[in-house]
């Protein structure tokens, strides 16, 4: 049995050796398979879509150990269980929760028909978080099935951020020294993006994480994982990276994905009614606000992409992050005005001061 994952020969994974060592494993020897997505990295994965008698289902090649696959599986069990729209995994002939083929890993599940969530459809939008609120309401009590390995997360948000605070300074010293083009360009716009990571630290270290509510996190909560079927209902696919986390970790994710969109940049009104709506289902209190607002203030892909310049300034292609610099900048002002008018309605609404 798999006890890790690793990458294999791509040819152990053509759709012929697959129909012809692992449907049989389901007894669906007889369906046809189009493989939709392959992954040849340090994660290695492969999706295929299986046809049998007008019905269709998902065989996915995971990327992770046998002990991580139970966490998966009890997460979307647990999740079924509670009356959220997810697609089940499905046993083997053998009753197994997956299936073997050369060390590797398998699972099958019902191929969900739907379109997924457009982040230009409000409606999508603000349904989406009502579903990610029920999520977060019904796994409090979460815990996997024995033989599970212990996926958590519910990381300090102020130790990672100060970090990344720190190697924004150690770039603005290296800006100078460099002097190039990326280099000119990152002092450019230095002090709105040193603006944001203080607000972001100086908020978080006032956060107590005791009170910050922990549940299933589901941590790829976007668009491309939420499905809204034929009768408007939306379903959450790919649980692959879900741990027990804050909540709070995976709102904040679910909102910056949506709020770095040029059609909904940084929009505090939008922002507002998706938390609105989360709050009737499962309330957020003071500190898993300032979480969202540290989450959010703090500069990622600035940070990000300057770290990774510098650490490969003499291997990397100048151009290409010049380029996506340039690209990360353009919405400075907006994400300013935004992190200014939220702490402002955050004070307002717990009548508090943030710092």
């Amino acid at each position: 049995m798999p006890d890790e994952a690793k990458s294999y020969n791509i040819n152990l994974l053509s759709e012929e050796n697959i129909k012809k060592y692992v449907l049989p494993r389901y007894g669906l020897e007889n369906a046809e398979i189009t493989q939709i997505k392959f992954k040849d990295t340090d994660k290695q994965r492969a999706v295929y879509k299986i046809t049998i008698d007008e019905k269709y289902y998902c065989l996915k090649k995971v990327y992770f150990p046998m002990e991580e696959l139970l966490f998966v599986y009890s997460a979307v069990e647990w999740l079924y269980r509670n009356d959220i729209k997810v697609p089940r995994i499905l046993p083997t002939k053998d009753n197994n929760r997956y299936a073997i083929f050369e060390d590797m890993l398998f699972i099958l599940t019902p191929w969900i028909e739907g379109s997924k969530c457009s982040y230009d459809n409000i409606s999508n939008v603000l349904d989406s978080s009502s579903n990610l609120a029920r999520i977060h309401r019904r796994t409090k009590n979460f815990a996997p099935i024995k033989g599970s390995s212990k996926r958590e997360g519910v990381e300090d948000l102020y130790t990672s951020f100060f970090k990344h605070f720190q190697q924004i300074l150690l770039c603005s010293n290296l800006a100078f020294r460099y002097g190039d083009k990326f280099s000119k360009m990152f002092l450019q716009h230095f002090d709105s993006n040193l603006l944001l990571a203080q607000t972001a630290v100086e908020v978080a270290a006032t956060i107590d994480n005791s009170k910050l509510s922990t549940s299933l996190c589901h941590l790829d909560y976007v668009n491309k994982n939420i499905i809204f079927d034929d009768s408007g209902s939306p379903w959450t696919i790919d649980f692959d990276k879900c741990k027990i986390d804050f909540s709070v970790h995976d709102v904040s994710y679910f909102l910056r994905r949506l709020l770095k969109r040029d059609n909904t940049k940084w929009d505090l009104e939008l922002t507002i009614n998706i938390l609105k709506l989360y709050e009737e289902i499962n309330p957020l209190n003071f500190d898993e606000y300032k979480y969202i607002l540290v989450y959010l203030s703090f500069p990622q892909k600035f940070w990000k992409i300057s770290r990774d310049y510098y650490n490969n300034i003499n291997k990397c292609n100048k151009n290409s992050f010049v380029t996506l610099l340039s690209k990360t900048n353009e919405k400075n002002d907006y994400q300013l005005k935004f992190i200014e008018g939220f702490s402002a309605y955050i004070e307002k609404k717990f009548n508090q001061r943030l710092n």
